[in-house]
């Protein structure tokens, strides 16, 4: 009928898959985050002028009976991240449902 090809994308494909998309993108931020805070807890990720959780914890790990903060705060941000971007997700897909 003589409508482009970016405008049947648009309109009618990309609609449809956003959903799947932004399933994909907050499973694959999550688990970016856990990998990097499980190779950085072995002393595989960055290096120690750079922060990351990982570091903080395993950092932390000689002091929890003494200050257990110290590896409270760390891991306890790393559930919040995660928890959080699921619950956006959730609520975009339950928005778009």
């Amino acid at each position: 009928m003589g409508v482009g090809t970016g405008r049947i994308i648009y309109s009618h494909i990309l609609p449809n898959a956003l959903i799947s998309i932004l399933s994909t993108l907050t499973v694959t931020f999550n688990n970016a985050v856990l990998s990097e805070a499980g190779m950085s807890y072995l002393g595989l990720g960055v290096q120690p002028p750079v922060p990351s959780l990982g570091r903080m914890l395993s950092e932390a790990q000689p002091y929890l009976g003494i200050n257990p903060w110290y590896g409270i705060f760390p891991g306890l941000l790393i559930l919040l991240l995660i928890l959080g971007i699921a619950l956006v997700n959730e609520g975009l897909q339950r928005e778009k449902a």
